[in-house]
């Protein structure tokens, strides 16, 4: 008998599986390959947009996303650095089988895991509850909870031109039997596809006439709590899709499963295949190639930007037109993939199913696309696995809280019928949500639950200590004219006739601190604060006035959350909601007025009715 069962061993499962065992649940964790753990599937890469925020804050929750990142990490680079400091996001490009045999050691160092390398085909299920699952080699294996996270293998389709076969991804065979069972009980599911670009021989690739995109000067990491820089970085490429290339697609069209009706899933809108490109933008002249390394010791290469599904000989004529693949080898073709998903409106906020008491489903199960966004709820369904089983109430970050809470949310409140991926955007509060912050947000949470040290609560703490006496002391010091006005004027901002505080200057959006660093006494002032601390303080000097207004709006829109909801009320009772509301709320069950103003089809006007009904 286990505490927890985690089918799959993605980037969802590995997170649950180790955040579980961390908090002390014995977790058994079932894999159809222990050799393909934590494999990155698609790109070989973390973080990006939105992305690079989520594993900082898995980080600072205690999950390991981001150390694993870290360790096989062959370039960083801090994207949106010309805007604000809210559109910053970290992403790495990764080593693919030091990434997988990093996650590995890490969980078999965990002695609260243990591995079964096998397929489950059933979920066992008592009185609306998960007792275990059967695999199936027909051996039953018991738990008090189980965490689903079967990525694109249920009643996976792998589509090359014409050709179907089935698969998880390509190599694996996919999983049978969960989806049928669990659609006899009642659950709603989809299909959705997915693809992925062919693989690249790099010696074939002719890389002196690309263009060449190295990692950042200064890398950074993801982790907070292991920081652990390259020191050295290897560089990707870009290069462009052109009329002739396009023109090779389209020949090839009329045999794509994207166009004639093979595939019925609804694919990534912001991560098209190429042929949809070419396609949906047929006014464009060319569209964007980034060629990736797959590791330090392989000659793979990633295309980025070219993922398809036509027919191999396609593919291997049309990259042979682009700039620098004139005599490109393919090692493996793109193709696409069909998998079944579940609506997430059936789920609770703590991923919990609604129907079924301790199954907890995590990653593209719930119609998600992206390790990242995968990894996030693996966390938080772990967590909450073990928190249920503790009688303890669950983990649910609200949108003002972290990027993850605004992927939960909408995923259980407004469902999903494409592959959801995480952006700033999708962020009403992103001012507050930064990439460089996830550890003042979220590391006194994760200690509270158990899954951060005291020594780094302890490391946080002084860092917080540091931040505020910083802030102060730039308020109290003066810099003189004499002193400043060189480098006011390399850096194009105006002179100052006088002494002036150092608030004041580093609040000009010329300015940075370090700027001030390269004055001879600011850095006998500033110099005993570590970098993350003195952008810190800069950030939140500049962007006060933002950063008190959105946190009035959270302190607003919070006190709906106060109001309590009974998740078994029937709505239909209250005759002054209109029909829609009374649907989604009778569906979605709410469990607070917050929540509910967040489902789709809910108006104000709808949650003005319930405040007066329940007397609010």
């Amino acid at each position: 008998m286990y505490d927890l069962i985690v089918v799959g061993a993605g980037h969802a499962g590995c997170e649950a599986a180790h955040v579980a065992g961390k908090l002390g649940s014995k977790v058994l964790m079932i894999t159809m390959n222990m050799e393909t753990i934590a494999k990155m599937s698609c790109n070989p890469a973390m973080g990006g947009v939105a992305k690079g925020q989520i594993i900082r804050e898995i980080d600072a929750l205690g999950g390991m996303s981001a150390i694993v990142s870290d360790y096989s990490m062959m370039q960083f680079r801090m994207l949106n650095t010309s805007k604000g400091p809210a559109m910053w996001s970290p992403r790495s490009q990764n080593d693919r089988i030091m990434f997988s045999l990093k996650w590995r050691e890490i969980l078999e160092s965990n002695p609260n895991v243990d591995f079964v390398q096998d397929s489950v085909n059933q979920i066992l299920i008592d009185k609306s509850r998960a007792i275990g699952v059967e695999t199936s080699s027909g051996v039953k294996l018991y738990a008090k909870s189980v965490v689903l996270t079967s990525g694109t293998f249920m009643n996976g389709i792998i589509h090359i031109g014409n050709q179907q076969t089935t698969g998880g991804r390509m190599g694996d065979r996919a999983s049978y039997g969960i989806t049928e069972q669990l659609l006899a009980l009642g659950l709603d599911s989809g299909r959705m596809k997915t693809g992925t670009p062919p693989r690249v021989d790099g010696r074939s690739i002719n890389y002196a006439i690309l263009e060449e995109q190295p990692g950042d000067v200064d890398p950074k990491c993801f982790s907070f709590r292991k920081p652990s820089k390259i020191d050295k970085q290897h560089s990707c490429h870009i290069t462009y899709t052109n009329e002739k290339v396009h023109d090779i697609l389209r020949s090839g069209f009329k045999d794509s499963p994207l166009f004639n009706g093979s595939i019925q899933g609804i694919g990534p809108r912001y991560c098209p295949s190429v042929e949809d490109k070419v396609n949906r933008f047929a006014e464009r002249t060319r569209h964007q190639i980034f060629v990736e390394p797959e590791g330090w010791n392989t000659c793979e290469t990633y295309i980025n930007g070219f993922s398809t599904s036509l027919p191999q000989n396609i593919q291997y004529q049309a990259l042979r037109e682009i700039k620098g693949f004139e005599n490109a080898k393919i090692f493996r073709p793109g193709y696409a993939i069909e998998y079944d998903f579940f609506y997430p409106t059936q789920l609770n906020l703590s991923l919990e199913t609604k129907a079924i008491e301790n199954l907890f489903f995590a990653g593209q199960i719930n119609g998600t696309t992206g390790y990242e966004e995968a990894a996030c709820q693996g966390l938080i369904a772990g967590i909450n696995a073990h928190q249920k089983l503790s009688n303890k109430a669950p983990l649910i970050l609200n949108r003002s809280e972290a990027y993850i809470g605004v992927l939960i949310d909408d995923l259980v409140n407004k469902g999903t019928n494409e592959p959801y991926r995480m952006f700033t955007s999708r962020a009403e509060y992103r001012i507050l949500l930064r990439q460089d912050n996830a550890d003042l947000r979220l590391m006194e949470i994760g200690f509270e639950l158990g899954t951060i040290t005291e020594d780094e609560i302890n490391n946080l703490r002084l860092k917080q200590q540091n931040i505020l006496e910083l802030s102060k002391l730039i308020k109290t010091k003066t810099i003189t004219p004499a002193e400043a006005n060189p480098m006011l004027t390399k850096y194009n901002t105006a002179e100052i006739p006088q002494n002036y505080f150092i608030d004041k200057i580093l609040s000009r959006p010329q300015i940075n601190y370090r700027h001030l660093l390269e004055l001879e006494s600011m850095r006998d002032i500033l110099s005993p604060y570590s970098m993350d601390e003195l952008e810190q303080v800069e950030i939140l000097l500049k962007y006060d006035s933002y950063i008190k207004s959105e946190k009035e709006n959270v302190e607003k829109l919070l006190r709906l959350e106060h109001y309590k909801l009974d998740s078994s009320f029937n709505y239909n009772t209250i005759e002054s909601l209109s029909l829609e509301a009374r649907d989604k709320l009778n569906t979605i069950r709410p469990t607070s007025v917050g929540q509910a103003s967040r489902i789709s089809g809910v108006s104000p006007a709808d949650i003005s009715v319930l405040l007066v009904h329940f007397g609010r």
